[in-house]
């Protein structure tokens, strides 16, 4: 039989961990795994508040990290996905080409959200990718003493951009610019802990403050208040990537592909996305929010569903729920905010040294999966006997009735 071709685009924690588990979970002679990055090497996106003030991450090459799994890296970059002719263009050193699939595992991710705000693409620096990082980095370490630097967002990216800034360059004068209220998500103790942190920081927090307008040295407010700024820190949320609204994949109002249970497109039963490109659904039918802790189950359960389509097994069910928040304040300090399955706070929570310690850990356990995708679960491989190109058939839905 010709080897079922799965190509998964973006190499982020959830392409590259949906790779893997492919890997182990179904034979070479039956598939063919092509895995699409533009970049050599993994990027641990939660850690670049991290590389922004001169801490170097370790050095993860997709080479080795793939290295006998049978999984092909192409490194390119992706420049349209036609799903009607099933195809994904890349454009790499050699130039333009095409990549036929069976399978599509759309994992290209997400990057900086400007709100639309004048001034912001042209004056602000961003964190959600390894170039923005650097480029910050390289900034920070030109200022003076005494100069400012504000954070706009006030989110889990805003408030540890701030503190790891704060606690490395503690000659800067650091600030916070929030929509709401600090922390106002968290619970009374998350939220006094934030507060604690920043006041020992000596970190301003502007509250209930709009940024309307960016500069090259200060931000404007809706409330008419100009607020200094030789660096403007922009984390306002995550975009998603244009190429899925080109085509005719079903999306949301923001561009992320609209998927089932098992992260299949409802649209296309040919594709799958996963991370921040998807519009999944978790507890209480609410839309899973973006972060590392949402795409790891997601690659986990799309892979799973794959593997079983394709050899005639019950597609499994993996909870998509939430257990905690964890958040790094500087080096030495850390908030793990306990939740509920759809990501509200409760009363409890960890704080100082165990919780940044705990945040430490998160963070190493969801590299390492990654970094070793045929290690830490159990090999299923069973052959191939299908190509699950159709609508799900009453079987199948029985059994994912069942898992579910």
């Amino acid at each position: 039989m010709q080897q079922h071709r799965i190509v998964v685009i973006g190499a982020g924690y959830t392409g590259a961990t949906a790779a893997g588990r492919l890997a182990r979970r179904l034979r070479r002679e039956d598939v063919a795994i092509t895995l699409v990055n533009p970049e050599p090497d993994f990027v641990e996106r939660v850690r670049m508040h991290q590389l922004t003030v001169g801490q170097d991450l370790r050095h993860r090459p997709f080479s080795e990290m793939f290295a006998d799994t049978g999984v092909e890296l192409r490194l390119a970059k992706v420049t349209a996905v036609d799903v009607d002719r099933k195809v994904v263009s890349v454009s790499d050193a050699q130039g333009a080409a095409e990549l036929a699939y069976d399978t599509l595992v759309y994992a290209v991710g997400s990057g900086w959200n400007t709100q639309g705000v004048p001034g912001t693409a042209e004056h602000a620096h961003e964190i959600a990718s390894r170039a923005g990082a650097l480029r910050l980095r390289e900034r920070l370490a030109g200022l003076g003493a005494g100069e400012s630097v504000l954070v706009v967002g006030g989110g889990l990216t805003g408030l540890e951009a701030a503190t790891e800034i704060a606690e490395a360059r503690p000659d800067l004068d650091v600030a916070v610019a929030a929509r709401g209220g600090l922390g106002d998500w968290l619970s009374p103790k998350g939220r006094e802990h934030v507060r604690k942190v920043f006041a020992g920081l000596g970190i301003t927090a502007y509250e209930q403050t709009a940024v309307t307008g960016v500069g090259a040295d200060q931000v404007t407010t809706a409330g008419g208040e100009v607020i200094p700024a030789a660096v403007t820190v922009w984390t306002t949320g995550f975009a998603v990537h244009p190429i899925a609204e080109a085509t005719t994949l079903e999306v949301n109002g923001t561009g992320q592909i609209v998927v089932d249970r098992s992260m299949r497109s409802v649209s296309h039963p040919d594709v799958y996305a996963i991370g921040d490109a998807a519009e999944a659904m978790g507890p209480g039918d609410k839309p899973l929010r973006m972060s590392c802790a949402t795409g790891t189950p997601m690659a986990w359960q799309a892979a799973d569903a794959i593997a079983a389509r394709l050899t005639g097994g019950k597609v499994p069910k993996t909870p998509m729920r939430y257990f905690n928040q964890c958040i790094s304040l500087g080096r030495k300090e850390g908030l793990i905010q306990y939740v509920t399955a759809d990501d509200r706070s409760v009363n409890a929570a960890l704080t100082g040294r165990f919780a940044a310690l705990y945040k430490e850990l998160v963070c190493k356990g969801a590299a390492w999966g990654v970094a070793n995708p045929l290690l830490g679960m159990p090999a299923r491989r069973r052959p191939v006997t299908q190509h699950p190109t159709g609508p799900a058939t009453p079987a199948e839905t029985s059994a994912e009735a069942t898992a579910a």
